[in-house]
Order: C-alpha cells, then sequence, then structure tokens
C-alpha cells in the first residue's frame, strides 16, 4: 500500500472520489474493453488480500488489515473468522495483518502463513496456523509456530505478500523498513532482510530456526544472507508467479515520482524468476536516478516493465497474468491497478520493456490487492470493503 507521504499526497483526490466509490459498491463496474467488475460481498473491514487455498471447495478467503481473515463460500461472507488475531497485530498505516499464503498441499497437511507487523514491537513476522480437525471453515491457533521475525526501525514500508512459488519454497516480500528514501540503504544491503525478495522452505526436518534456506539461493556460500533471493525493492505492494510459465511480477511502490512493476522470465533451465536480481532502490526510482548528485551506478540493476508518474497515481498494487476462462480480453494479460487513483491497466504479458499499458478501466476505488480463485479467474479489493470479480460485460 501507498507510503505516508504519498498517502497525503492523495487524500484530496480520494475525498473526491468518495461519492463514486460509494455508487459501485452495489452496480458492476464497467471498463471500455467490454469487462465489468462485479460486487462479490461488501461489508469488509479494511481488506487487503483475496486468495485461493485451491483445495476444491471454491471459497475465498480475505485478509482484512485489523488481523482477521474472512471465509466466503458460494458468495456468501461467512459471520466467523476463519482467523482472528487482533491481539498480536500492530494496526494503523501500513502495518496489520497484510498476507496470508496456503500451502501447496493445503487439502492434506491444513498448513497456511500469515505475515503481519507485531503488535509488541512493529516487528515483521510470519507464522504458520492448521486448519481446525471439525470445522473446515475455522482454524487453530493450538499449533502455531513462528517461522520468521524481521526487525523493522519504522512504521511504514512492511511490504507483506507472501506465496509459495512453483518450486514449492516460501517467497516473502520485505519493504524497505521505512522512512524516507531508505536512510539505511537497507534494500542494496545483503546483511539485511529488508528491500528484498526472500525464499526460504518451511518443510521437512527445519531445526532450531523453523525453515530452512535452498542451497540454489544466490548467497548461499557467499557473502549476504543466505535468505535473500533477490534485492533492491522499496516496498513490493502485492507480486504474483504467473501460474502458467512461473513468471514473477512485482508491483513496487515508487518515492515522490514515479511507481513501477517488475518482472523476472523463468529461464531456458527454469530456474531464475528473480534469482539474485537487483531491482535498483535506492539507486533508482524506476528507470531514474534517485539521488544523481551523489553517484547512480545503474550497473546490475534491472529496470521495471512498466513505470508510471504520480500525475497518474501514487501507490502501485501488482497483479496477476490472466489464465481464467470468463473474461477472454483478458487472456495472457498481466492485470495491475493503483491504490489512490483506482486505475487499473493491463500488459501483455510478453511484452518488451519497457511496455505500453492499456487502460482497462477508471473505477474511484482504493485498490489494495488482486487476487485468483483456484480457477485463476480475477478479483479485485477495495480497501472501502467490497470485493470484486472481473467478467465480462
Amino acid at each position: 500500500m501507498t507510503s505516508q507521504p504519498s498517502l497525503r499526497r492523495c487524500l484530496a483526490g480520494l475525498l473526491g472520489s468518495i461519492a463514486i466509490v460509494l455508487a459501485v459498491t452495489a452496480t458492476p463496474v464497467a471498463g471500455a474493453t467490454g469487462v465489468v467488475l462485479r460486487p462479490v460481498v461488501s461489508g469488509l473491514h479494511s481488506p487487503v488480500f483475496v486468495t485461493s487455498p485451491r483445495d476444491g471447495t471454491g471459497r475465498l478467503f480475505v485478509v482484512e488489515q485489523g488481523g482477521r481473515i474472512r471465509v466466503i463460500r458460494n458468495g456468501v461472507l461467512l459471520p466467523t473468522p476463519f482467523l482472528s488475531i487482533p491481539d498480536q497485530v500492530a494496526t494503523g498505516g501500513e502495518r496489520g495483518l497484510l498476507g496470508l499464503a496456503f500451502h501447496p498441499n493445503y487439502r492434506v497437511n491444513g498448513r497456511f502463513y500469515v505475515f503481519f507487523t507485531r503488535a509488541r514491537d512493529g516487528d515483521l513476522a510470519v507464522n504458520e496456523y492448521h486448519v481446525s480437525s471439525t470445522n473446515p471453515d475455522v482454524a487453530t491457533r493450538l499449533n502455531d509456530r513462528r517461522i520468521i521475525t524481521i526487525d523493522h526501525p519504522y512504521s511504514n514500508h512492511n511490504g507483506g505478500h507472501i506465496a509459495f512459488g512453483p518450486d514449492g519454497y516460501l517467497y516473502i516480500g520485505t519493504g524497505d523498513g521505512g522512512g524516507s528514501g531508505d536512510p539505511g540503504n537497507r534494500a542494496q544491503s545483503l546483511t539485511s532482510l529488508l528491500g528484498k525478495m526472500l525464499r526460504i522452505n518451511v518443510n521437512g526436518t527445519l531445526g532450531p530456526r523453523q525453515y530452512r534456506n535452498p542451497h540454489s539461493n544466490p548467497y548461499v556460500g557467499r557473502y549476504g544472507r543466505n535468505e535473500i533471493w533477490s534485492r533492491g525493492l522499496r516496498n513490493p505492494w502485492r507480486w504474483s508467479f504467473d501460474r502458467l510459465t512461473g513468471d514473477l511480477w512485482i508491483g513496487d511502490v515508487g518515492q515522490n515520482r514515479y511507481e513501477e512493476i517488475d518482472r523476472s522470465k523463468v529461464s531456458t533451465t527454469g530456474t531464475s524468476r528473480g534469482r539474485g536480481v537487483n531491482y535498483g532502490w535506492r539507486v533508482m526510482e524506476g528507470r531514474h536516478c534517485y539521488r544523481p548528485a551523489t553517484g547512480c551506478n545503474r550497473a546490475g540493476k534491472v529496470v521495471p516493465v512498466v513505470e508510471y508518474p504520480h500525475s497518474q497515481g501514487c501507490s502501485v498494487t501488482g497483479g496477476y497474468v490472466y489464465r481464467g476462462a470468463a473474461v477472454p480480453a483478458l487472456a495472457a494479460r498481466y492485470v495491475f491497478g493503483d491504490y489512490c487513483s483506482g486505475s487499473i491497466w493491463t500488459i501483455p504479458r510478453n511484452a518488451p520493456t519497457p511496455a505500453t499499458r492499456t487502460l482497462l478501466m477508471a473505477t474511484g476505488m482504493n485498490i489494495s490487492s488482486f487476487g485468483e480463485d483456484q480457477a485463476g479467474e480475477l478479483y479485485v479489493v477495495d480497501y472501502d470493503g467490497t470485493l470484486y470479480r472481473f467478467s465480462a460485460d
């Protein structure tokens, strides 16, 4: 989500769009290409993510920033939360319960993982929980365990997205630790877990640390933290793997001028998807030198596939390559948006860098997330409390 300076810049525009947001919560939102957003449920409290366990039940799970996970079954929002941990979660601003990932073998082992900022100290944490053995719509806290805790110096730039990759490992996206301009240069530092994409193994014999570092991580046996997969991120707010190709797409929130989408394709060996990549922050903001007066070494930095200026939005929300069947107009296109402007754009998944965006629709929403169901159909989350599904008009 947006950083606090960016949020202040957008308040005037957001206040002006309140009437629009209220109007669309009960009716479909139409785009210019025959694509519409149809409301699924409303009445959510500060929702920030939606996902599916891919367990054959067709359910959707919505993360509420205040510390609850809600279940949508057959289009109905269940009254009892799947998980409720507000006592553990620091809230306010960019903090909260921010991410959810179901284990690839969830149907059998019932394990899932959440990313949150801790109430005790504001540090970042990933916990493992299990579904109840008697009720599939409720989780238990009896056997929860802490997977990883990461020191976090400021209240903003928490990152927050977690997901299992096609390789079965858990990926964790972290912000740079906050403060304007990454004052600790943490995103570039190989001794910090902030401003990174991390990759860990939560399976098998784990030892005292509750996770292992895959030997194929780029800094294993070299200088740098073994958990690091890639670096140079400011505040990755929603990222995804293309469920068909395995390519990694990241929405990285900018500082004062540019928002960006990063893309890391799978190599011919099937192993890259961002391995060892440096996405540039704080040397670069988008494709531009962030502090040119202090030097700007572009060597080894990967430029974004998309960037856009703050005249068109102020906080990118990363999305997904559409792989569903219900909306042919979106086939093999990457769909993403902006929290502040409410715009939704698309690009072809194999577009050259730099790519040309196509405006799909202007929603007037505060777009906090996109998400997929088991079939690959696409959803968008309005932070004001409504979940929408992409449909053909």
